[in-house]
């Protein structure tokens, strides 16, 4: 396996750690993580004046040489397969992804291939630096197999970081377009005795819970109060359908990030999302608050109504900060059309 040496000098008032100050000194154009960094000195493949040292811990100081040598990064095991997918952006450092319904952002036992990371190595072939050292595309989140939208993801070790990191702080604007049984109110008796749910100024609803996997079904998340994941969602009314109404879409964002966390909280406050097998149930329609083919879309509608529509960021190298939207993708927007509203 080929490989480079990544030469540098420590700067003024290191950071007490080689791997800090390694992180903080070494040229942006590595693409190096701090934590590729603190396995490349695990790995001996770090010499600090001429001499290797393999603890992250260890000292340096003001002038010190460095010499890195990084492998070439290691196909990934993962095939790379020519499926479309549409792209937003994308640059040396990342991409973002307009994902449709009913793909599986990567690869897992049920699900080998066909995937968005199979699709990403095939379209971005070369141009990935290396995740981790082995070249990859680095998924810092995800979003369900049959809801669609936009993700971002890392082409390289130090966006792959930077984003995860981002990620973890919930530093992210993510909003997301749902269409649900009911319209959330502030004045419904019913939402003020729901564990949780609270209302905040302009009738945005805010659902406050914990989440965790069900006890017994691991495909499914079940709310808490105690245990679990901190999870907060908030939402607000962006379109009414029926007369009386008796449907809403939703524009929903997230503080936290947690698995189905939009879907098992609205279906938790009473609004479910349509078309969701797990967690939408089978609340009846009034027949007379919509048409007949309205009614049929909606029992016909093969997957939840749920898109994520807005993603925005400060760009992990640069700094500049960016947001990017998707229109509703065409099964939702016919839906839609079809339901009128106001």
């Amino acid at each position: 396996m080929s490989s480079h040496l990544v030469i540098c000098e420590i700067a003024a008032d290191p950071p007490g750690r080689l791997d800090k100050a390694l992180s903080r000194d070494v040229p942006e154009a590595a693409s190096l993580s701090r934590t590729r960094l603190a396995r490349l000195i695990a790995g001996g493949a770090v010499k600090v004046n001429g001499t290797v040292i393999d603890n992250p811990k260890a000292k340096v100081a003001e002038g010190d040489s460095i010499e890195i040598t990084v492998e070439q990064a290691e196909e990934s095991h993962i095939a790379a397969e020519d499926i479309p997918i549409e792209i937003v952006y994308e640059d040396e450092d990342l991409i973002v992804v307009n994902k449709p319904a009913g793909m599986v952002v990567h690869p897992a036992p049920g699900t080998p291939g066909g995937t968005l990371v199979n699709a990403l190595l095939h379209h971005c072939g070369d141009s990935l630096s290396g995740v981790g050292g082995v070249a990859r595309p680095g998924i810092v989140h995800r979003i369900d197999k049959d809801t669609s939208g936009l993700l971002v993801v890392a082409k390289s070790d130090r966006a792959h970081h930077d984003l995860a990191e981002k990620f973890a702080a919930h530093d992210i604007e993510r909003h997301y377009l749902a269409l649900v049984h009911g319209v959330p109110d502030a004045s419904d008796p019913r939402l003020r005795g729901v564990r949780g749910v609270s209302f905040e100024p302009g009738n945005i609803l805010k659902i406050t819970t914990q989440l965790a996997r069900h006890k017994h079904d691991r495909q499914r998340q079940a709310v808490l109060f105690d245990g679990g994941r901190h999870a907060v969602t908030r939402a607000r009314i962006a379109g009414q359908f029926g007369t009386p109404p008796v449907l809403a879409l939703m524009e929903c964002w997230l503080e936290t990030g947690r698995t189905h966390q939009i879907r098992v909280h609205m279906a938790h406050a009473g609004h479910g999302l349509i078309g969701d097998p797990v967690y939408g149930g089978r609340r009846k329609l009034s027949e007379k608050a919509l048409t007949a083919n309205a009614m049929a879309a909606i029992k016909a509608f093969p997957r939840q109504a749920l898109h994520a529509a807005t993603l925005g960021f400060a760009h992990p190298v640069s700094g500049e900060a960016m947001r990017f939207e998707a229109p509703l993708p065409e099964d939702m927007a016919d839906l839609l059309a079809l339901l009128g509203g106001t």
